[in-house]
């Protein structure tokens, strides 16, 4: 080795003679300079607790709020999930208001009213100005909202974005003035920061809330634009009335095709077979029952007195063994033992469909199109949680013919308009060969021709894959089940549209039919030598013979064909 390599080593490196590295160097304006180094002490003293709200201002992203367009989409579905769930809660069919006003080319408001019940005054500030705030996150049934992060979200956001608050006016009685709030949020502590509060004047409904949140944001027609989320949010919720105010001005008004309120969801207990391990220790270190058999039938569901006994004795403990026992060494054991048990699936009371008929309705009154189908799978499991596979297609009438099918996916009734390509239900539309039920379909790709496909999956825990919430995990439960519905309705649209096909040709044949028979009749008078009005006659009684034989009005579309029933079209399927 060179010496001026050596030399270079050791102005680097700084080595000694025993090879021992001595203090370190840092590189300023070129040269270098010893540092002194830090210890565990003066390190410690840069850590600190970093709250959910600098988190999630930092990472705005997480949440839906990317760019500005997609903000203002997050801010009126966030607000809009709140006000559905509050009014079905509250039992109250949803009335619900979202308008959109410009001030200025960047910065937009929106405010959103709806009729539900309102919110105590004591609530209003956590519920809108701190993030993690809700009461669904750990209940196990059927609802729009799950982490109690949305709305605050959104209002945070405005914040950033504007200096301004979030505003809050909230009436729970029709015999009171509502209650009056502007809101920001302490982003360091994750607390509620009141800056005005009043009783006031609210006359949108007797009871219910309005929030008007001023942001940054772009808005933008298309198809992941507030108007194609306020259709969608129409088709899976036929039981609510929307008013929608876009900017321009315009207001759309989409009626509710029902005045019956989906069935509630009762909450359930966890199945065993969705705990994780680290769950259940947490759940049994927790536990306030005397002993395992009690522990496993009451805060479980589906677990009888004799599964209980079952786990316990496979788990190598008795049903009356405290629970401390167990949780000291015995949990694995205990796990092991409930995934190797036979239990029953989880009960269903706790997802709320929207059903074949009321599927079939939205889309018949909402898209036009020719033909329109519904199917509503039973309930299947993932990880122990209960879920339920809806599909729906609307085919022909004034639906574009050579474009892509338009793909409307809903998880517990909300539209999801991103990441359409890493979502589970394009996955499976995508895997689906939709030739053999008369649509065309290049390899990997949606497939094409007028149609509409709209599925929905209704579950007490869907498997996002951020918290943004807009795209479906790919579990194989859920794809397979996805998958069957839509097979189902390809059926019975390839029934309609070979029925077409076949009314089409026998359309075209009749027409050369009805073109010829003047003719015909022409000949037989000349022939018979009978009069103009016998020639008539003839004419009419050929074309009513032909007509018969060839299947009546009914063959070529003119009267109206009942859908087949599942017992006709498997006889057709055999024929």
């Amino acid at each position: 080795m060179s010496e001026a390599v050596i030399e270079k080593q050791e102005s680097l490196f700084d080595v000694s003679q025993n090879g021992a590295s001595q203090e370190p160097l840092s590189k300023a304006n070129g040269k270098l300079k010893r540092t002194t180094p830090k210890n565990a002490q003066k390190l410690a003293a840069g850590h600190r607790e970093i709250s959910v709200s600098e988190f999630f201002t930092k990472n705005r992203h997480l949440l839906g709020f990317d760019n500005p367009r997609k903000a203002l989409l997050t801010t009126v579905k966030e607000a809009v999930d709140n006000s559905l769930d509050a009014c079905e809660e509250g039992s109250i069919p949803p009335k619900i208001s979202v308008r959109i006003e410009v001030i200025s080319e960047t910065r937009l408001k929106v405010t959103i009213a709806d009729n539900g019940p309102g919110i105590v005054k004591s609530q209003i500030p956590k519920i809108f100005a701190k993030l993690l705030y809700g009461s669904k996150f750990h209940s196990l049934k059927q609802s729009r909202g799950q982490q109690g992060i949305g709305i605050s979200a959104a209002g945070m956001y405005g914040q950033l974005t504007t200096g301004k608050p979030t505003i809050i006016t909230s009436k729970p009685s029709s015999r009171k003035p509502a209650h009056y709030y502007e809101l920001n949020i302490d982003t360091k502590r994750n607390n509620p920061e009141i800056v005005k509060e009043e009783d006031v004047d609210w006359d949108f409904a007797k009871t219910g809330t309005e929030v008007t949140i001023e942001l940054e944001a772009r808005y933008q027609k298309g198809k992941q634009s507030v108007d194609r989320y306020m259709e969608a949010t129409a088709l899976a919720n036929p039981h609510a009335e929307f008013i929608y105010t876009p900017p321009d001005g315009e207001e759309i008004h989409y009626e509710r095709e029902t005045k019956e309120l989906p069935p509630e969801a009762v909450e359930i207990k966890p199945h065993p077979y969705g705990v994780e391990l680290g769950m259940l220790l947490k759940m049994i270190k927790e536990t306030k029952e005397r002993n395992l058999g009690l522990f496993l039938r009451r805060e479980f569901s589906r677990v009888s007195e004799k599964v209980a006994e079952e786990i316990s004795k496979a788990a190598g403990f008795e049903p009356k063994s405290r629970p401390s026992r167990v949780a000291n060494g015995g949990v694995e054991a205990l796990y092991k033992a409930i995934n190797e048990t036979k239990i029953m699936a989880p009960p269903t009371t706790c997802i709320s469909p929207i059903g074949e008929e009321l599927i079939l309705k939205s889309l018949t009154q909402k898209i036009k199109a020719d033909f329109t189908v519904s199917v509503s799978r039973p309930p299947s499991v993932y990880r122990g949680n209960p879920f339920l596979v809806e599909a729906g297609i609307a085919w022909g009438g004034e639906l574009p013919q050579d474009d892509l099918v338009s793909l409307y996916r809903f998880a517990n009734r909300v539209p999801l308009l991103y990441q359409q390509s890493g979502c589970s239900i394009t996955g499976a539309v995508v895997g689906t060969d939709w030739r053999n039920y008369g649509l065309s379909q290049s390899r990997g790709a949606l497939p094409a021709g007028p149609a509409v496909v709209f599925v929905h999956i209704a579950s007490v825990w869907v498997p996002f894959t951020s918290e943004s919430k807009e795209a479906i995990a790919d579990y194989d439960e859920i794809s397979k089940e996805v998958r069957l519905a839509l097979q189902e309705c390809g059926r019975k649209l390839s029934r309609h549209i070979k029925r077409r096909k076949r009314q089409a040709d026998e359309r075209r044949k009749r027409g050369y039919i009805e073109k010829y028979l003047p003719h015909i009749g022409i000949a037989l008078q000349e022939i018979l030598d009978i009069s103009e009005k016998e020639k008539e006659k003839v004419i009419g009684n050929l074309a009513h013979v032909l007509e018969e034989s060839r299947g009546g009005a009914a063959a070529v579309g003119a009267d109206e064909v009942l859908p087949l029933e599942d017992d006709e079209l498997a006889k057709e399927d055999e024929s």
